[in-house]
């Protein structure tokens, strides 16, 4: 079987430091991230998604935590074709524009270039300390299953080499019918790694959650199920708190695709005080 990390998508959400998760000594950024760290061998970073990182924090997140940590980054969302505010853009590539969120499509391709390079360099320290994970490539609900899309997949594959990317798709077009196979198909003859998502059913932006492994490494990301999916609210969107019964039903799951791979990845994205924390906390518990 292969090795399983677990981890959450946040350790700096609001709701969570004042949920009482972290002990009172645990005050600061670097203790808050080393206490973390001496319970889960996994995170993934989200603030990447709504501005680029900086290549000091890189460094601070690599020096903070113990050999053998692993983060996943979560793709800056101009790379991902999400509406992006100007104001996330680095100051000297910034289109003039008077809207407040643009697309790829609105930078002058040579600043576009330098959006993934800087994105890219900025990660520079956790490569060499042997902590990079995989580039977490989550496209928007509208991304749908067509040929330009199948090439912008192994475009990103092409950009990021030899870092590792994987890919949550979340338009329900990839899964329905014989697209389905097609899909896992496409992943398999590419290499490229799959993300299986666990998340409400029923909306317009629902996908379901195929578990496959489709490369060497596969990832697992709970995003829970909220009663108030749709809410523009985050921590209503994302506050939900799995139950045992629900875990127990989930593990061996995922041990059966442990085995089908050779590094599994399971992430609590329920972010809603310590709901990731105490879920992830069990899951571990039941896989190790």
């Amino acid at each position: 079987m292969g090795e399983i990390k677990v981890g959450t998508a946040s350790w700096t959400d609001r709701t969570l430091l004042e949920s009482g998760w972290y002990p009172a000594g645990a005050d600061t950024p670097e203790k808050r991230l080393a206490y973390y760290a001496e319970r889960f061998a996994l995170v993934e970073v989200d603030a990447t998604y709504y501005s680029p990182p900086a290549e000091r924090t890189a460094a601070l997140w690599a020096q903070r935590t113990p050999p053998g940590f692993t983060f996943n980054v979560k793709a800056f969302s101009l790379l991902t074709g999400h509406p992006t505010r100007v104001s996330a853009i680095h100051k000297d590539l910034r289109p003039r524009t008077d809207k407040r969120n643009v697309y790829p499509g609105d930078l002058d391709p040579a600043a576009y270039e330098q959006v993934w390079e800087r994105f890219l360099s900025a990660l520079a320290p956790l490569v060499d300390a042997g902590k990079l994970g995989a580039l977490l490539f989550q496209f928007p609900p509208w991304f749908t299953i067509r040929r330009s899309n199948k090439q912008y997949l192994l475009e990103v594959r092409r950009r990021v080499r030899p870092l590792r990317a994987v890919y949550e798709l979340r338009h329900a077009s990839w899964f329905e019918g014989d697209n389905r196979d097609e899909t896992l198909e496409f992943l398999r003859g590419h290499e490229l790694p799959y993300v299986c998502v666990d998340m409400p059913q029923g909306h317009r932006s629902s996908v379901p959650p195929v578990l496959a492994a489709t490369a060497d490494l596969a990832v697992v990301r709970f995003h829970g199920h909220s009663e108030k999916w749709t809410s523009k609210d985050i921590h209503e969107k994302f506050g939900y708190l799995y139950s045992d019964r629900e875990l127990k039903q989930w593990a061996p799951k995922l041990k059966k695709l442990a085995g089908e791979t050779e590094q599994l990845h399971v992430l609590t994205n329920n972010c809603y005080r310590d709901y990731a924390q105490r879920n992830a906390g069990q899951l571990l518990d039941l896989l190790s």
